[in-house]
């Protein structure tokens, strides 16, 4: 056992090893892949701010081309009426276009006009004045001793009309005002000259600080050098840096040339993203590692386990499949004798419900009898008088008395078609049914009945149909026993009346209430030989309500009895024929 657990602990070193390098591959590869990203975007924030900056110093340098060639310009060397004026003129350029100064300067660089801080200064020695006498604009940046504002100048020429320079008129840009615009819109970006100090940039603390020469770093005109080192990962230069907290720790370094401006840009992207996700793909290579590894260590141990357990387990599944299979036959067995009960039930109950109906039939026979011998008696007797009126040739008579013939016959017809549809032992499926019409035949059935027994019945017809998930002839024989039932139970009362009314909805029903003594034990009501009626008594035998609240259970509906002031009411719940059950 102890060599087994060395060899597993020396294989279990040698993976975490194997684990730990090649995690570390995944970071270097994914960290120069974040690089690579990195750098682009870089580049393209770098672009842009130089874009910028070019942009919004170009709008001084096209003031000074302009500028120069102003006609207020001329003759201001021995004018001073004209000197006042071209001041006025600075003056009202300066204001207008944001420059820190405006100044015309002859061709000895004396300054004629300025609008503020140039007046009255010898420019003869400066190297912008100097490229402007040539001919060409001259630029040139510095902090004005006068302000201690960082400015860059343009010089451009103001030529005579045969050709030489008589002037040159110089625009004075404010920096500071430039660097509003993009202030920390961006990460660190900033500009340096040829000397290597920053000079203009978006993050205040990176101002005036200067890579001298021999040193790897940036530092200020005067003092210590802040930490600082660089080191290349590919193609990419890293820096470590420490300069405050608006500038990144370790940061992509970029650099693109501006000779419009006489600038380097550079900017300083945090590295900090790439390193996160080399990170979370080198944690993530590790932990897919380790868990494999911990499935295969759990699988092997699992395999093992089960080895030294199989035999025993063997022995035991044999004497559990023994038992299993005596097990089975049994309930094979149940499950017949279940199927041949449920089958059993499933024949009772319709025998039930065929019962049911035959029983309301046998309550309304002697009705029946007499609803089909009356028009007999009448046909009986419109035949002799028709054939009493041909023998008088009155054939228009008697073909009066061959239509009523005609009309009883088809009333003795619905009669028969209505209770031969009512005797029916219905087998077809549950489909669209019109209350309306299912509620006529069964008024029309139980007429006879309410008349004999002195029962008024109204019944509040909808005037168009309304259709219900169903079956026709057995929600018919839930209503033709409810009606009976209200009949019986009104046989002692004084006013007999019977009420129907639909109601739509969600769900529909069909309200049935009487003026009878109302239900004596509301919550026994639907009970299969519940009845408050005397024992051995024809009337039934408690099975009519217990047969309709099944009948409306299989259509999914709901039956209830409850009491009112006046009697009782019998509620039926039914659902609405929609048309996704017409799918």
């Amino acid at each position: 056992m102890k060599g087994y657990w060395r060899q597993r602990s020396w294989i279990i070193v040698g993976f975490f090893g194997v684990v730990a390098t090649l995690a570390a591959g995944v970071w270097t590869y994914g960290y120069r892949q974040a690089l690579d990203q990195l750098g682009l975007r870089a580049e393209a924030d770098l672009a842009l701010a130089s874009d910028r900056l070019s942009t919004q110093l170009q709008i001084y340098q096209e003031l000074a081309v302009l500028t120069a060639t102003h006609p207020g310009l001329r003759g201001l060397d021995n004018s001073p009426e004209m000197q006042a004026q071209a001041n006025t003129l600075m003056v009202a350029i300066a204001d207008k276009t944001g420059a820190l100064d405006v100044a015309f300067a002859d061709r000895n660089g004396r300054v004629l006009a300025a609008a503020q801080g140039l007046a009255g200064q010898d420019l003869s020695q400066t190297p912008y004045f100097e490229r402007a006498l040539q001919g060409a604009l001259g630029t040139h940046h510095e902090v004005m001793p006068q302000t201690g504002r960082r400015a860059y100048f343009y010089a451009a020429p103001a030529f005579e009309p045969d050709g030489p320079v008589r002037g040159v008129l110089i625009v004075v840009a404010d920096l500071e005002d430039v660097e509003q615009t993009w202030r920390g819109s961006l990460p660190p970006v900033f500009f340096t000259d040829d000397t290597g100090e920053v000079f203009i940039s978006n993050r205040p603390e990176l101002l005036f600080w200067q890579r001298e020469a021999g040193q790897i770093g940036l530092g200020p005109a005067t003092g210590d050098a802040p930490a600082f080192a660089s080191v290349d990962v590919g193609e990419h230069e890293i820096w470590q840096l420490n300069w405050g907290p608006h500038v990144p720790r370790a940061g992509l370094h970029t650099t693109v040339s501006l000779p419009q401006i006489g600038m380097t840009g550079e900017i300083i992207v945090d590295v900090a993203p790439a390193a996160r996700i080399a990170g979370l793909q080198a944690a993530a290579l590790a932990a897919l590692c380790l868990a494999f590894g911990a499935l295969l260590f759990l699988a092997s141990e699992r395999r093992r386990a089960l080895a030294l357990a199989n035999a025993d387990l063997e022995s035991r599944v044999a004497d559990r499949t023994r038992v299993l299979q005596d097990t089975n036959v049994q309930l094979r067995r149940e499950v017949t004798e279940r199927e041949e009960a449920e089958a059993a039930l499933k024949r009772a109950q319709a025998d039930l419900v065929q019962a049911g109906k035959l029983s309301a039939l046998g309550q309304m026979s002697a009705g029946i009898s007499h609803e089909l011998n009356q028009p007999l008696m009448a046909i009986q007797q419109f035949a002799d008088n028709g054939a009493a009126f041909l023998d008088r040739g009155r054939s228009e008579k008697a073909g009066e008395n061959l239509g009523r013939i005609s009309d009883m016959a088809a009333r003795m017809a619905r009669i028969i078609k209505n209770l031969r549809a009512f005797a029916r032992n219905e087998s077809e499926p549950m489909g669209k049914v019109d209350l309306v019409h299912v509620i006529d035949t069964v008024v029309e059935l139980t007429a006879t009945h309410l008349k004999a027994e002195g029962v008024a019945l109204h019944w509040s017809r909808p005037l168009t149909p309304v259709y219900a998930w169903g079956g026709e002839v057995r929600l018919g024989q839930v209503f033709v026993n409810l009606i009976n039932n209200a009949v019986d139970a009104m046989a002692d009362a004084d006013n007999k009346q019977i009420e129907i009314a639909v109601h739509g909805g969600d769900r529909l029903q069909v309200i049935v209430s009487d003026t009878g003594p109302g239900i004596e034990e509301p919550e026994k009501i639907f009970d299969p030989f519940y009845s408050t009626k005397a024992v051995g008594s024809s009337e039934g035998m408690g099975l009519g309500l217990s047969i309709s609240y099944g009948l409306v259970q299989s259509f999914g509906g709901n039956i209830r009895g409850a009491n009112t002031d006046q009697g009782a009411v019998f509620t039926v719940e039914l659902e609405p024929f929609g048309k996704e059950q017409a799918a």
